[in-house]
This record gives structure tokens, sequence and C-alpha cells, in this order.
């Protein structure tokens, strides 16, 4: 017998027992999930379609069970006009079709591990009941980090639809300007979408870039994107104090700020869990086995506020993004109804779109590897997102992280048009698939001229890899390009004399690829390092060269990269068709 009764906070069942059988009652398993969003609905909603016998309640301390918080820096703009377009799920339509109880505006504060029993707190009438359980699922996911600086109650955050609807009505006094505190991926967001809405908006990151999941030389193309959008972006520097329209910067600079958004990163809401004794790491997330279990047998933990292992290091580590998120929330729920399956190291995998521009990112950076002291093996390259007669290619910016030992792929980023995104998920799965590095030459990719090239972007990476691992050519980066002239080496341009009059690095011998051949005698007669536009002709240079004597290697990713990474050159991302 089910009783469903909805009322303001949500939908209660009440269900006790269930036959199985003539003559057998069964009683039937209560399964807690405490946290809605993508990692308590995916856990909910895969609990019910894999017991349809069992009682599931979720516990939502907010208002919103089931909402895209990906999609609210949009409503800002209005690019996503519709508040009710992020609303995902209902407390009534969960209740309907999955038979699930939610109650929102609760929040379960404290858990007797020993009796199975979860105490809730309604937050409207302030009332407290108990939940007993045979499989709990903490899923509280990760509160915004807060300014600590005077002022601070001035900023706003944007974590959840009351956040949003916070912000919408501080939107209503029209104000002119906004500092965005953080330049991650939801600042930059909000930024755009500030932008958009006609204020001006200056942008402070602590780092020395902005994207610090990216290298320099590709965050630089970011900024780049912000400023000719009108958005400023001050990077090493922080907020010290929040005035009544202004803040103030730690280089002593006031910044206009009618409107200030604080978005400085997330950290995991485990004090439940720590109050009820459960192993909690150094960092603040729950620890937990392959199979989301914590180290009491019958809670798991998934989303935010879970450790993760990582792909590249194999050591814990904090990811906060939906996808880890959904799919860890499906996976306890199969562990729970008896399902042997474990969860996979995680990538980090993550894209964000800047006023059209894209920049993705998966596993780690080349800044982050080396201060693990890791050794790397770098490309960069810059093809077109499709063939280059066909209308509308892009170009694109594309960076491979390789163990120089095992060929392994150790990470990859790419800045450029949207077709960025569909390189690092092909690099991403490879990845996950543990091929080699030099194995992307063999990848069999959809071509078309509209879509790609007969040598798609990721293969060429391929091919470089392979060259490199091989050792019939040997490559340098943009930041060894000083060390390099000092130990003795010549730097030789092999472009056009338009390109090389546009501008060159400083002290090189102009020689075009296609002459030569024919000027050898005026090469130096010591180590050459060798560069064209974007590392193509630089290749093609050396090994020629090579193969007649030279010691020659060649600038990786060409004079774009150097550009991009030095700040020397003048920004403009019209590095384009320089082969």
């Amino acid at each position: 017998m089910v009783h469903v009764r909805p009322d303001g906070r949500g939908f209660r069942w009440q269900l006790a027992v269930v036959a199985v059988g003539p003559g057998s009652v069964t009683m039937t398993p209560t399964y807690l999930i405490v946290g809605g969003v993508a990692a308590g609905m995916s856990a909910a909603t895969r609990l019910r379609r894999n017991d349809e016998s069992a009682r599931i309640v979720v516990v939502e301390r907010g208002g919103y069970v089931s909402f895209a918080n990906c999609g609210l820096p949009y409503h800002l703009s209005g690019v996503i006009a519709d508040r009710e377009q992020l609303v995902l799920q209902t407390p009534e339509s969960l209740g309907h079709r999955f038979g699930i109880e939610v109650l929102v505006r609760h929040e379960v504060t404290a858990i007797d591990r020993s009796a199975r029993i979860a105490t809730v707190h309604d937050l409207i009438t302030g009332s407290t009941t108990t939940i007993a359980y045979d499989a709990a699922v903490l899923a509280t996911g990760a509160a915004p980090i807060r300014l600590q600086a005077p002022g601070s109650e001035r900023a706003r955050s944007l974590r959840d639809l009351d956040d949003l609807d916070q912000l919408m009505a501080d939107l209503q006094s029209e104000p002119t300007s906004a500092v965005v505190i953080g330049a991650g991926f939801v600042g930059l967001e909000v930024a755009e979408n500030l932008a958009r809405r006609g204020l001006s908006v200056t942008v402070v990151e602590l780092a020395e870039q902005v994207l610090t999941p990216l290298d320099p030389e590709l965050a630089a193309l970011v900024q780049t994107q912000l400023e000719r959008h009108g958005v400023t972006a001050r990077t090493g520097v922080c907020v010290t104090e929040i005035g009544g329209n202004d803040v103030l910067l730690s280089d002593g600079t006031r910044v206009p700020g009618d409107l200030v958004v604080a978005a400085l990163g997330v950290r995991p809401e485990s004090a439940l869990a720590r109050a009820a004794g459960l192993r909690v790491g150094e960092r603040g997330g729950i620890v937990v086995d392959a199979q989301q279990r914590t180290s009491d047998p019958v809670i798991f933990a998934v989303g935010d506020v879970a450790e993760k292992v990582c792909a590249v290091s194999g050591e814990t580590t904090l990811v906060p993004l939906a996808g880890p998120a959904n799919r860890e929330g499906r996976l306890v729920a199969d562990v729970i109804t008896g399902r042997a399956v474990s969860a996979a190291p995680v990538w980090g995998t993550a894209v964000v779109g800047v006023f059209g521009l894209t920049a993705a990112v998966t596993g780690w950076s080349e800044k982050r590897l080396r201060a693990s002291g890791r050794d790397v093996r770098i490309i960069h390259t810059h093809p077109m997102s499709h063939a280059g007669y066909y209308p509308g290619a892009d170009q694109l910016s594309l960076k491979l992280l390789v163990d120089p030992e095992s060929d392994a792929i150790l990470g990859a980023q790419g800045v450029g048009g949207e077709e960025v995104a569909r390189r690092i998920d092909v690099i991403a799965t490879a990845a996950r698939g543990q091929l080699r590095a030099s194995e992307l030459a063999d990848l069999d990719l959809a071509y078309a001229p509209q879509y790609g090239s007969a040598k798609d972007p990721v293969t060429m990476l391929g091919f470089i890899a392979d060259n490199l691992r091989s050792g019939v050519i040997k490559t340098r980066q943009w930041h060894e390009v000083e060390a390099e002239v000092a130990a003795g080496a010549a730097l030789i341009d092999v472009r056009s004399a338009a390109e090389y009059a546009a501008g060159h690095l400083p002290g090189a011998l102009h020689v075009p690829v296609d002459d030569l051949r024919s000027r050898l005698a005026e090469l130096p007669d010591r180590a050459l390092l060798v560069y064209c536009g974007v590392g193509q002709r630089g290749n093609v240079a050396v090994r020629m060269l090579t193969q007649l004597g030279f010691e020659a290697v060649n600038l990786d990713g060409g004079y774009s990269t150097w550009c991009a990474g030095t700040g020397r050159c003048v920004r403009e991302r019209e590095l384009v068709a320089v082969r």
C-alpha cells in the first residue's frame, strides 16, 4: 500500500511493506540520500530503476532538488531567458515518476551510525524527525569559498537558484559596473554574461593568469578574448576590501564595482560526515573506496564531497565537476543494489566558452607536472578546425602532454572555436582507453571538409608524438628559447619575408624554408633553433637540415606559441594560416 501526500516542501511517501508472493510479506529497504542535484538525484533515480520496492528518501537543504547549476550564469544575460528552464525536476515530478520522497528545505543534522538513524531538521517549521536507513548516500556537494576581507558581505556567489535570484534582484537596480573575483570556469562565465548585459566588468585573479587549469601560453589567448570584448582582467592581485561601489586591490588600485561576485572555488561540504565519525581527507573530501563506500560500510559518498582517484598520479584528489558526480551517483546505486562495479580514475575533463572562444582541458597541465617533479614531453599545434579551403574554419591551439618514458598521455589543452571541445574529448577518450600518444596517429576519425581534415588535428598530434618518440626530430619549448640562445644556439626564421617583417624573435636570421637548400652556406656553424609560424615549416626545415649534417631543433608551436607565452607580441589571434 502506497500513500502519497504532497505538501509545501515535497512529497512524502509512506512505504512500509511489500508483498512479493502468495502469503509472503517482506520489509522494504530504506535508502537515504543526503543532498540532491547531480550526484544525489542520479543515485536516487538509479536506485528506483534498480529496485521498485525500496523506500527512497532525498533530503535537500536548499529549496531545489534538481536544477542545472552549470546554466545559472546564462540567465544573468538572458541567453537562457526563462528561469524555469533551469529547474529540471521538482519534488512533485520525482514523486509521480519515480516514487521518491523528496524533502526540500530540510537538513540532516546528525547520523547515528550504530542505530542507522539520521536526524532531520525542517528548516521552515523548526521541527525535527528521524529516518532509519538501510543504506545512506552523502551527496552534500561543495560550498563556495568565502572572501575574507572587509566588506565581503556585499560579495555574491552563484552556486544555486537562491543565489541566482539574489543576483537577479541586484541587477534590477541597474548597476553599471561589476567585479568578479576569480577567473576560473564559473568566474569567466559570470563575467561574460554580466558584460553581455551591459555592465563594465573587471575580473580579479590572484594567479598570474586567467583559467589556471591551462598553461600560460593558452590562457593568454583567453585573456585576449576577454579584453577584446571589454572585460578587464587583473591578474596577480587580490581584493583586500570591498567598498560601497568599488573594491580595493592589493596593489593599491580601486576598481569600480556596483556589483561584486566571488567565484573563488569550492570546498567539500563534509561537516556532517566528520561529525558522524567518517574518515575525511586532508583537503576536506570524504574518503571512499572504489565503490564510493565510506569508512562505514553502509554509508556512501558521491559528487563534489567525495575524494576521487586521479588518473594521472593515482593519488586522491577533488574534482568538483558534474560529469564525475553523475557517474558516481549512478555507480553507487548499482553497488547498493548488488552490482559489482568500481569507479574509474578521473581525468578532470572540462570546457568553458568565453565570448565564442572555447577553452578545454583534460588531465594535468605542464606547470602542474613540472611542479610535481615529473618529466614531460610537450607538443603544440595550431591546426584549422576543418579543411582550410572550406568556409568558416577556425584556428585551434592544441597542447598535448606526454610521458617521455612510456609515451602515455598525461593531459591536453585546447583554445579556439567550438571544435576544440571535440578534439579534447577524443584525447580524453583515448587516454581513458590507455592509448599511447603516438597511437593517436592511428585513430579512425570522421572526415569531410566542413567537419575536419583528412589529417585530423588529433591524428597530427599523434604524428608529432611518434616523431619525437622515435627521435627523428627534437623540439624546444617557447620558455626555453632564452636558455638555448644563451648556450650559443642560432635562431633561424624560415617563414616568409612578410611574416618576418611583421615580427620575429630577436636576433633571428631569416632564411625562408623554400630557399633553405640554396642558402645553406649562410647558416652559422653551431646549433640551430629553427622556427616558423606554428611549427609545420620548422619541422620540414629541421628534417632537411639534420639529414644534411646540421645540429638543428624545431621551436614547438612556432612563433605563435612563443608570442602567446611571452606576451611580447601584439595580442591578436590573427596568427592564422601562418604555415
